[in-house]
């Protein structure tokens, strides 16, 4: 390939090609990552933390490693970490005053792989604290914008992450994804978002949010680069007992151009009223797209899915009430001494945590209290298993599922900050995925109003190679992804 004249417009793939063939150094690559970062930054703030000299130390340690042949999927490519994957040479703070300037004494799993590999961190993004929001308003360290138009929200909880990619800040980063977490700032910053299997990449050094739900995912311009960072990180670990001993396969041998003897699976349950007109339509267009690959599109039911909201915003709070019990200021994290114990543990959490993860850890203790456990909680949890049995029935019909990733556009910032439940509706088509503890992945479809829209596939239990395959295939026939925002000078 011709070497372009700015180095950030590369995919992945792309930079591998060069990387591997000496055109380009990793040093070179990581600078000009870090130029754009420089460059971009006041206006997008996606990253809380810019790993500057541990990115360059890492960067011409690949180029060694290149040299001598050593060279994995990552060697030498540059890569952003949302904020809540442990870190040893960086601070993980979960966007939350209560970890403010936490390092901690080991890697997340994923971090470890990548860092065998040879990848380079540029940085840790923000998020939503403790990955709690829809939209990277909650924050503690300010709010991110979308590279699109920087009046409006990238999505959340992975906000920084999904930013990072659209303003070219990275070529590709790590999110994680409870309710659409991956998919949905996807969607609303027209990249590709990969949720998982759960189970098939390791939570083992994720702070977590709720433990069933919550999985961790890439982000990519491109979904080859997707499967490339999948294959990095998938795998059994013997430190998370919810990792499954399956086969990770090479994801990027079943990359296809057609869809010719596909079976894809449209549930008119994701049609909604609200849904806006725009993004409905760019839904339409692309299913159309889909035909003339060769799909055959067929009509399936979910019937549990109009209750996947409402149980999900008990089965998360739920978690997160005992999982956020840990950070209490005694054994890490910031303290604010009391009077005596217990006032110290309320004041170190009212004045650590934010309005949000407090509004979630009261649901969640309440959901959980004597007299409403079995009314709530176990109630949420049957109805779950209907909808991953709704799931299993669909796919005995068809081969992946496609749906909107969002019923809106990017939404105006402070929009929904005083309304909750407006806010938790912006990922109503993505919570049943997490529900049934399915892949899904978020392709840019289109635009609306000039804001990018995301559609989204949904497949079998670790079926991602056939997930990857299709969303490769209508992505390169549809060629959004070559659109790039403008970011506007500071």
């Amino acid at each position: 390939m011709t070497l372009p004249a700015d180095l950030t417009l590369m995919t992945a793939a792309e930079a591998r090609s060069l990387l591997d063939n000496r055109e380009i150094s990793s040093v070179e690559l990581t600078r000009a990552y870090l130029e754009r970062i420089e460059e971009v930054e006041p206006a997008i703030h996606s990253y809380l933390h810019v790993m500057t000299d541990v990115a360059l130390t890492q960067a011409s340690d690949a180029d060694r490693r290149i040299e001598e042949g050593d060279i994995d999927l990552l060697t030498g490519v540059p890569i952003a970490l949302k904020d809540i994957l442990c870190t040893i040479d960086a601070p993980t703070t979960a966007a939350s005053k209560i970890l403010e300037g936490y390092v901690s004494p080991y890697d997340a799993r994923v971090v470890a792989r990548l860092r065998d590999q040879g990848a380079v961190f540029l940085g840790k993004t923000n998020t939503d604290e403790f990955a709690m929001g829809s939209s990277t308003e909650n924050s503690a360290y300010g709010q991110t914008h979308n590279p699109w138009d920087t009046s409006r929200v990238p999505g959340g909880s992975s906000g920084g992450s999904a930013a990072a990619i659209a303003a070219r800040e990275a070529p590709v980063s790590l999110g994680s994804d409870t309710g659409g977490s991956v998919r949905q700032p996807a969607g609303f910053c027209g990249i590709v978002g990969l949720k998982p299997t759960y189970g098939r990449v390791s939570r083992y050094g994720l702070l977590p949010f709720a433990s069933s739900l919550d999985q961790i995912g890439p982000f990519a311009r491109t979904v080859e680069d997707a499967a490339i960072v999948l294959r990095s990180i998938a795998g059994k670990d013997p430190m998370d007992s919810t990792s499954v001993p399956v086969e990770v396969p090479d994801y990027l041998a079943n990359l296809r151009q057609d869809l010719n003897g596909v079976r894809i699976g449209f549930a008119p349950q994701y049609t909604v009223s609200g849904m806006e007109p725009g993004v409905e339509a760019a839904v339409k267009v692309a299913i159309k797209q889909l035909e003339d690959l060769g799909a055959e599109i067929v009509e399936v039911s979910l019937p549990h899915t109009e209750y996947a909201l409402a149980t999900y915003y008990i089965t998360a709070p739920a978690e997160a009430s005992a999982n956020l019990a840990r950070y209490d200021g005694v054994r890490y994290g910031n303290r604010v001494e009391g009077d005596n114990l217990i006032d110290t543990y309320l004041q170190t959490r009212g004045r650590g945590f934010g309005p949000e993860v407090k509004r979630r850890i009261m649901l969640g203790t309440h959901a959980l209290s004597s007299g409403y456990y079995d009314a709530y909680y176990v109630k949420a949890q049957k109805v779950r298993t209907l909808i991953k049995q709704d799931f299993d029935v669909a796919f005995q019909s068809c081969d992946v599922i496609v749906a909107p990733t969002s019923p809106t556009i990017a939404f105006e910032a402070g929009s929904r900050t005083s309304d909750p439940y407006q806010m938790y509706l912006a990922d109503i088509f993505t919570i049943p995925a997490n529900m049934a503890g399915i892949p899904g992945i978020s392709v840019p479809c289109g635009f609306s109003d000039g804001m990018p829209v995301g559609l989204q596939f949904l497949g079998r239990a670790f079926d991602e190679s056939r997930l990857l395959g299709v969303a490769h295939a209508y992505e390169q026939a549809a060629g959004w992804y070559h659109k790039l925002p403008e970011i506007p000078a500071t």
